[in-house]
C-alpha cells in the first residue's frame, strides 16, 4: 500500500496539530473583538446623523431654527449612560445619572423627555409658549382618566414647551444642578410628533420643554404678574445690606426670601450673563442698539434708579422662602469685554458647594457628564466636541467671578438644601 504523502516526508498526521492551531486562533480572534454595544462604556452611536450645531441649527440669542431632520420620538433618557465618577446607578428606565439630580429630578426628566401628550393650552402674552398635559408611558391608571388640563397641572403633569432659540435653558439646568443651587426647573430637549400641536412644534426641530410648577405664587396686578413680589431696585439693594431692613413695607414674600437666595441668583445669572431679572434696563454694561432695553427706551430709565424693578421674581406657594429660577436662556455670545457685573452689586457672600466647584477646574468636564444624560440634547450638538465651545465660555466667565470674589474679599457660606 502507497504511503500517504506525509510518512513519506516523516511528517506526523496534521489533524490533531491543525486542531490545535485553529482554537488558538479562535480564542485569539474572540479576546481581539471589541465589547458589545450593551456593555461599552460608551455612548452608542446616533441612529441619524447629529443635526448642525447648536450654534448654526438653533441660535441661542433666541432666533428661530429650522429643523433639518425628521421627527423622531422622544428622548431616550438615562439609556446607555456610561458609569463613572459621582454617578448612581438607577434601576429601571432611568439607567444611571450623576448624583446632583434628585429621585425628584429623574422622574420629571423622565416625563418631559418621554411623556405622552394628552392637551395644550396657550399662555398668555407668550405667543410661542404652549402648555402641554403630559402621561407617563406605560401609566394605565392615567391613560383611564380623560385629559384635563387644569387637573394634569394641579398634579405636576405639565410642561411648557419653549422656542427652539431657548434650547440654552436647558444647559442652564444642568448648570444650576451641578452647582447645588437646586433653584431651576427641570428641563431636557425633545422633538415633538403629537397630532394635537400645531405643525411648527412637530416639523422635527428640537426644542425644550421645562417642567410647569404648579403652585407659582403670582402678584393679582395683570401688568406685573411675572412676579411674586413688587420689588425695585433700591429696595433690592438695602434688602442686601448685613443690618439692613429685614421687611419690605407691605410686601410679605419679599420678605421671607433670605439673603442667600439673592447670592445663588445673582451667582447663576452671572454666569449665564440673565439681564433680565435684576437687571432688565442694561444699566450695568453698554447695549448694542438692537438689544430690547434699548428698542423699548428701558436703557433711557438707568439715570433714574428709583425707576427700576425687578422681573421674574418668583417663589412657591409651597416654599416662599425658596426662589426659583425661570427663563434662563441667558445670553451664551455675550462679549466678555461686556459682562455685566452689576448682577453681583451688593453680593458679600456666595455658596460654598457651588464656589469650591468653580475652584475645582472640572466644572467643564462635570457639566458635560450631566448633558451627556439629555441624548437628544448631546447628539443635536455633536456630543462633547459640539459642547465645548459653550461650556468653555460658562469657565471663563466663572474664572473671571473667582477673581472679582478674591478681589473684594467676599465669603462663602453653606448651603441649604
Amino acid at each position: 500500500q502507497a504511503q500517504r504523502p506525509w510518512r513519506r516526508t516523516g511528517l506526523k498526521p496534521p489533524i490533531p496539530a491543525a486542531l490545535g492551531v485553529l482554537l488558538a486562533l479562535a480564542l485569539l480572534a474572540l479576546a481581539r473583538l471589541p465589547p458589545s454595544l450593551d456593555c461599552s462604556p460608551h455612548l452608542p452611536p446616533a441612529s441619524s446623523p447629529p443635526g448642525p450645531r447648536w450654534e448654526a441649527a438653533t441660535p441661542l440669542s433666541g432666533g428661530q431654527a429650522r429643523g433639518e431632520r425628521p421627527p423622531m420620538p422622544p428622548a431616550r433618557l438615562w439609556q446607555d449612560q456610561p458609569p463613572g465618577r459621582g454617578r448612581r446607578r438607577q434601576q429601571g428606565v432611568m439607567g444611571d445619572a450623576p448624583l446632583w439630580f434628585s429621585n425628584d429630578d429623574l422622574q420629571k426628566m423622565q416625563l418631559l423627555a418621554s411623556g405622552r401628550v394628552v392637551s395644550k393650552t396657550r399662555v398668555p402674552a407668550h405667543g410661542q409658549v404652549l402648555r402641554v398635559g403630559l402621561r407617563a408611558m406605560g401609566d394605565a391608571e392615567g391613560d383611564a382618566l380623560p385629559a384635563s388640563p387644569e387637573g394634569d397641572c394641579r398634579e405636576g403633569r405639565c410642561g411648557l414647551i419653549k422656542r427652539p432659540g431657548d434650547l440654552y435653558e436647558v444647559l442652564a439646568f444642568h448648570l444650576d444642578r451641578v452647582l447645588g443651587l437646586n433653584r431651576s426647573l427641570p428641563a431636557v430637549a425633545r422633538r415633538f410628533t403629537s397630532h394635537l400641536l400645531p405643525y411648527s412644534y412637530t416639523d422635527g426641530s428640537l426644542r425644550p420643554i421645562i417642567w410647569w410648577v404648579p403652585d407659582l405664587q403670582h402678584l393679582e396686578d395683570a401688568n406685573n404678574d411675572q412676579n411674586s413680589c413688587a420689588l425695585g431696585w433700591l429696595q433690592y439693594q438695602e434688602m442686601l445690606q448685613p443690618h439692613g431692613p429685614t421687611l419690605v413695607a407691605g410686601d410679605a414674600p419679599c420678605s421671607s426670601i433670605p439673603r442667600g437666595e439673592w447670592s445663588r441668583l445673582a451667582l447663576f445669572d452671572f454666569l449665564l450673563q440673565v439681564h433680565d431679572r435684576l437687571d432688565r434696563y442694561c444699566c450695568g454694561f453698554q447695549p448694542d442698539p438692537s438689544e430690547p432695553c434699548v428698542e423699548e427706551m428701558l436703557h433711557e430709565k438707568c439715570r433714574n434708579p428709583a425707576e427700576l424693578v425687578l422681573v421674574h421674581i418668583l417663589v412657591r406657594r409651597s416654599a416662599p422662602s425658596r426662589l426659583v429660577f425661570i427663563d434662563n436662556a441667558g445670553r451664551p455670545q455675550h462679549p466678555e469685554e461686556k459682562l455685566n457685573f452689576r448682577l453681583l452689586q451688593g453680593i458679600d457672600s456666595f455658596p460654598a458647594v457651588a464656589v469650591a466647584t468653580l475652584r475645582s477646574g472640572r466644572l467643564q468636564s462635570l457639566l458635560l457628564e450631566s448633558l451627556r444624560v439629555d441624548q437628544e440634547l448631546w447628539e443635536s450638538q455633536g456630543g462633547a466636541e459640539g459642547l465645548r465651545p459653550l461650556l468653555r465660555t460658562i469657565d471663563r466667565r466663572a474664572r473671571i467671578l473667582l477673581r472679582y470674589i478674591q478681589e473684594h474679599n467676599l465669603t462663602v457660606f453653606g448651603d441649604s438644601p
